[in-house]
């Protein structure tokens, strides 16, 4: 039986466009591609898990507007099944992103889950029980916090995405078997942040240290090209990120936080094994132009084969 995950987040219907440079004010640029794709933290980890021969359900509030309906038939495309919260509110939100052609690097304007209000499913017990792993990316808190505890309950491993800061990480972190957090999070969790000679290693420590003294087991820091750090009671290292040719990072975090669930679903809890395995998927992802061309490399293959763990599930 291929693992089974529940994410529990965000999506949005990305319109990517890829640039030359930047417009400056008042000015306009003609775009050298566009795309449009289901994003979002967890709808990405989604696709993510389930391009790796997993079983993605995605429970997220999509709503029954134009966008809502074309992302999920996108999301649908992608083999991720849908588990739609949505209870009130306005149409799923368009996320508006450029990405550099010289570098790869994006730029993203989007509303988020701000104007939706979505519902926790009465069943939802069942499905984080059906599940070998949950993540979850901290959008919609209320459904994020139920999901947590669900699994707590329920004895499922938690890989736990930290973005932007969120004041339901508070809650979560805990609750998390794995947090893997971005460099900018850190930053901003940092009391020494705003001092000269802010060092991001000495802060990834620090707020590790926090985390683990306050129930964590695993932290994880993403920069990046530079190494991802990581941080349990007992040990601590750092993965190097090979050298490759980066065509696009669009989403290259939710797609290592999405290997990583893969390899937590395989059984697999050695840090150094399950980062390393996000490091390789999401290293693919960025030698890629657009959200999906990536998926039909030959490589991938590879690195599924590679996945360290037993397929051997819970059934």
């Amino acid at each position: 039986m291929p693992p089974r995950g529940l994410f529990v987040g965000l999506a949005t219907l990305d319109l990517v466009q890829r640039v030359a440079r930047r417009p400056g004010v008042n000015e306009k640029v003609v775009a050298q591609r566009s795309d449009i794709a289901a994003g979002g933290p967890a709808a990405v980890a989604a696709v993510t898990f389930g391009a790796l021969g997993g079983h993605s359900v995605l429970l997220s509030a999509l709503g029954p507007g134009p966008i809502g309906r074309l992302a999920a038939g996108e999301l649908d495309r992608a083999g991720v099944h849908i588990m739609d919260a949505w209870a009130a509110g306005a149409d799923l939100s368009i996320s508006a992103i450029t990405v550099l052609e010289e570098t790869g690097e994006r730029s993203v304007v989007s509303r988020n889950a701000e104007d939706m209000m979505a519902v926790v499913p009465g069943d939802l017990l069942a499905l984080t029980r059906d599940a070998d792993v949950v993540l979850l990316d901290g959008h919609h808190p209320g459904l994020a916090a139920a999901a947590a505890h669900a699994a707590r309950a329920a004895g499922v491993p938690v890989v736990l995405d930290c973005g932007s800061p969120k004041r339901v990480y508070a809650e979560l972190m805990p609750l998390a078997d794995v947090v893997v957090c971005s460099a900018s999070f850190v930053a901003d969790r940092s009391e020494r942040f705003d001092r000269e000679g802010f060092d991001p290693d000495e802060g990834f420590h620090a707020v590790a240290a926090a985390l683990l003294a306050n129930g964590g087991r695993l932290m994880a820091m993403t920069a990046g090209a530079a190494p991802v750090r990581w941080r349990t009671r007992e040990a601590a290292g750092a993965i190097e990120v090979p050298p490759v040719t980066v065509r696009d990072t669009l989403g290259a975090g939710d797609v290592l936080h999405g290997a990583v669930a893969f390899a937590r679903a395989r059984g697999v809890t050695d840090p150094e094994h399950s980062l390393s395995f996000g490091v390789a998927v999401a290293s693919l992802r960025v030698q890629h132009i657009g959200p999906r061309v990536w998926l039909n490399d030959q490589r991938l293959r590879a690195l599924i084969v590679a996945c360290p763990g037993s397929s051997d599930v819970r059934g």
